[in-house]
């Protein structure tokens, strides 16, 4: 029998390392551990979580800390560690575990494997007693040991079937061919239907507690909203853009966004901040702003980046996955106030302690738990705060408003100043292939919305980073740690072997990084980055693709050989692997080489049906078919690469809200240039001395156009 030894301390990930000193004979995934179940006979206990995840610090500390517990657990099974942002294919498996019962799944997951890797059992969070109608967590280990000892045959048949559940529920039904034809004319009018009757009509967002950004169903309804004119759609993503920023779900001093809100209001926050959340939330109020053409939309997205530049990048220039809910073993001491602290933060400025107690909604009784503290919310406008303030009949003079602004602007950085003082919550400091692919889109896509070029500039620095360091041969590896290529331990099936220093990532890397390169080439007009998003494409068919499905697996066919491959149809918190490869395709298909147009139908044409049905699970399935079926938009600039008359037709195209966009410039001194985006180059002539713009919706061009008020008509 196998020691009882801790084995994460050699491992790189930042939550196996929250782990490694757990009185817990943990393992990570692997050879090692998994020939142990297999040799012994005994079940595996999976526990999978990440770095910034609340309650896995709460059952750490009540279970995992507890040498009795810990005994326990060492005693009866392998215990296995899993860092769900290093291996998003095992949580994809084993999450539906959960889901299959009848449960909603999240994290901690809690799962409980036959020696040959089968779930026959899972949950979430286990309180360590019993408590809130939830068994305790010895004896859960008891009753699932007692179950695997003395009545196996019953085991392995629940194993077998919830192993052929998930094999079937994470593949997209098989359907006739031939259904994205008919979801063109009315696609966007069905989905959004299907949102507007789950949209909180007084809160915005989507259902009701807790409640979620669900950026993917935002991007339907605007969609829906200014492309087809649905003025409800449209007011429901304008409310919920307000609302959020309105609420504790937004840091009201650094800027960013928090997880989700455990309540209606976006009020209460999970704490935690995640790249993937501020990266797709960068994107939307971009959107919002080229929509809506409201300034705090533009000023959200700036303090978005203003939070990631300051906290969230390193020093190479890629991008940290997630900053922590917890401080001082509490959740949210870091980002709530009290009178006291707000006092002791502006000292004698009383008129900044009295805007910011009414801006932000500050109380002696507070907000939050049982604390007396306050989560931080636009409780008051500043007009609002300002007449409260100054009752008599000067208050809702100009300069007395002047004057509250000022005050609150010092409140703001004073508070600001105080929190930095403050024990800070941990950061999870990987750098990942496919959340670094969404914000450097974002970055890239959103600088040229605001005339904002250092975001451009960073987009570009991040990217440059990854490809050095993760991309060979068009291959993604799965993450950075401490600057250096890291990823998915264990064996590998087939040949398995990493190339060079880089271990293959996942569909999600491949996808998000590809379309990141395509984002970047609009915004810099570097025909580089469409050869790169071509190598990355290639690879990604050559090893995702399945021709007999038809569609794209989330794993390569050099990977791990898990119980089932899965294949990401649907969105989480970020868009579905599987919708971002057809995504990747069609694009390429539009402006470099329409040989990428058939996986990209495929793909789509698998989906389809199962995206009419479900708008909610796969959004961004139905803005992909919605590009396929309505075709993109096309800005063609021929000119001279960085002259002012090509710069200011393409700052015009960047302003206007076009999702099915597709923005290139092609300089005639430049052979490459064309040859990069040869579908939509040929057949464009140039005029000498000047720049000439096209609009090209499908194979229709508009006549040539030279100035940007001329454009800007033709996007209308």
């Amino acid at each position: 029998m196998a020691a009882h030894k801790n084995r994460l301390a050699s491992e790189s990930s930042p939550y196996l390392l929250q782990h490694a000193h757990n009185p817990v004979a943990w393992y990570p995934w692997g050879a090692e551990a998994l020939d142990l179940a297999r040799r012994e006979d005994k079940p595996i206990l999976l526990s999978i979580g990440y770095a910034a995840c609340h309650w896995c610090h709460v059952m750490e500390r009540e279970s995992f800390e507890d040498e009795a517990i810990a005994q326990h657990m060492n005693d009866l099974f392998v215990n296995i560690k899993v860092d769900r942002e290093e291996r998003p294919d095992l949580d994809h498996i084993y999450q539906l575990v959960v889901q299959l019962m009848g449960r909603s799944g999240g994290w901690p997951l809690t799962v409980f494997l036959t020696p040959d890797q089968r779930p026959f059992f899972a949950g979430t969070y286990f309180p360590p007693k019993d408590a809130l109608g939830m068994p305790g967590f010895p004896k859960v280990l008891d009753k699932i040991a007692d179950a695997f000892r003395k009545r196996r045959d019953d085991v392995e048949q629940q194993a077998q079937e919830i192993t052929e559940a998930i094999e079937r529920a994470q593949r997209a039904p098989a359907r006739a061919a031939g259904v994205v034809a008919p979801a063109s004319s009315d696609l966007l009018r069905r989905a959004s239907r299907q949102l507007l009757a789950r949209l909180d009509p007084r809160h915005g967002g989507i259902g009701s507690r807790p409640k979620f950004p669900n950026t993917m169903a935002l991007d339907v309804l605007l969609r829906r909203g200014v492309l087809e004119g649905d003025r409800v759609a449209a007011e429901g993503v304008e409310l919920t853009l307000d609302r959020m920023r309105d609420g504790g779900i937004w840091d009201h001093l650094r800027g960013g966004f928090h997880r989700y809100s455990t309540d209606e209001r976006w009020l209460v926050p999970h704490f935690e901040k995640m790249l993937y959340d501020n990266a797709l939330l960068l994107r939307l109020y971009a959107d919002g702003f080229r929509a809506f053409r409201k300034p705090i939309y533009a000023e959200t997205a700036r303090e978005i980046v203003g939070y990631l530049f300051a906290e969230m990048r390193d020093p190479e220039g890629g991008f940290y996955a997630s900053q922590d809910a917890d401080s001082e073993g509490s959740e949210g001491k870091f980002f709530v106030w009290t009178l006291d602290q707000l006092r002791d933060a502006v000292g004698e400025d009383r008129l900044a302690y009295d805007v910011a107690r009414l801006v932000f909604g500050i109380t002696e009784e507070g907000n939050f738990e049982e604390s007396g503290a306050t989560v931080l919310s636009q409780h008051r406008t500043l007009e609002q705060a300002a007449a409260v303030i100054d009752e008599g009949a000067g208050g809702g003079s100009s300069t007395h408003l002047d004057r509250c602004r000022e005050a609150l602007a010092r409140a703001r950085a004073a508070m600001l100043a105080a929190r930095e003082a403050r024990p800070r919550p941990a950061r999870d400091d990987k750098v990942l292939a496919s959340w670094n692919g969404l914000l450097i889109g974002a970055l890239a896509d959103a600088g040229r919305a605001l005339d904002e070029p250092a975001w451009v500039d960073a987009a570009a620095r991040a990217f440059a980073l990854l490809e050095r360091k993760l991309i060979r041969g068009g291959r993604v590896g799965r993450y950075l740690k401490d600057g250096a290529p890291a990823g998915a331990k264990g064996e590998r099936g087939g040949s398995g072997a990493a190339l060079g220093d880089v271990r293959p990532g996942f569909l999600d890397d491949q996808a998000y990084l590809g379309n990141a390169a395509l984002d970047l080439y609009e915004a810099t007009s570097d025909p580089r980055y469409v050869g790169v998003a071509r190598a990355i494409a290639d690879a990604m068919i050559a090893h995702h693709w399945d021709e007999a499905t038809p569609g794209f697996f989330f794993t390569p066919d050099d990977g791990d050989a898990l119980i089932a491959r899965t294949q990401d149809i649907y969105d989480q918190a970020a868009p579905s692997a599987a919708s971002m490869a057809a995504l990747l395709c069609l694009r390429l298909s539009e402006i470099a080489d329409e040989r990428y147009l058939s996986p990209a139908e495929r793909q789509l044409e698998v989906l389809a049906p199962t995206a009419l049905e479900n708008a909610f699970g796969l959004g961004q399935t139905v803005c992909v078919l919605d590009r396929l079926t309505r075709g993109a938009v096309t800005i063609v600039v021929i000119g001279e690469a960085g002259s002012a008359a090509a710069a200011e037709l393409a700052r015009e195209a960047f302003k206007a809200y076009l999702p099915n966009r597709a923005i290139v410039l092609v300089d005639p001194g430049r052979p490459e240039s064309a040859a990069a985006v040869k579908v939509v180059a040929e057949g464009k002539p140039a005029r000498p001395g000047e720049a000439v713009a096209y609009t090209c919706r499908g194979r229709t061009c508009s006549a040539p156009v030279t100035t940007p008020a001329d454009l800007k008509a033709l996007l209308g």
